[in-house]
């Protein structure tokens, strides 16, 4: 069975609560209670070896970690990274500027070959067919410029 790494904002954002019932593959949780360094050394390893690497960017993100992670990852494995840009979360939404940075994010991530969805929705479907028939759209929050 395929299995997928849900990375991406942690800082109590329910996104994960949100898709994990509409995966029909196995999944790696890396947020856990208490960060240790074998918890680290066991996310490194499962980013390594899950089909599927997937990063759900929201506004919640405190830290720019995930965004790293996201970026390494569309470097050393494009193939099997998958982003998701959630605009809201929990009533809160990006700023403006922060738009246009992540924008940028978004064009560098497709030129590595990464798939870019704005949905659980259809990143559960990308999954679910096993990484077929993907492309993702185009990041369509407020109009950037």
């Amino acid at each position: 069975m395929q299995k997928v790494f849900l990375g991406g904002t942690c800082n109590n954002s329910n996104w994960r609560d949100q898709l994990i019932p509409l995966l029909k593959i196995d999944y790696f949780n890396p947020v856990v209670e208490n960060w240790t360094p074998d918890k680290q050394a066991e996310e490194i390893e499962q980013r390594k070896i899950c089909d599927f690497c997937l990063y759900v960017i929201t506004p919640r993100m405190e830290g720019v970690y995930a965004i790293a992670e996201l970026v390494d990852d569309s470097n050393k494995r494009p193939q099997k990274t998958i982003a998701c840009f959630l605009t809201q979360d929990e009533g809160e939404k990006f700023s403006f500027t922060t738009l246009r940075s992540l924008k940028a994010v978004i064009d560098l991530l497709k030129v590595n070959g990464v798939v870019v969805y704005e949905s659980l929705a259809e990143v559960a479907t990308y999954l679910n067919k096993g990484g077929e028939g993907g492309g993702g759209r185009p990041f369509l929050g407020p109009s950037i410029k």
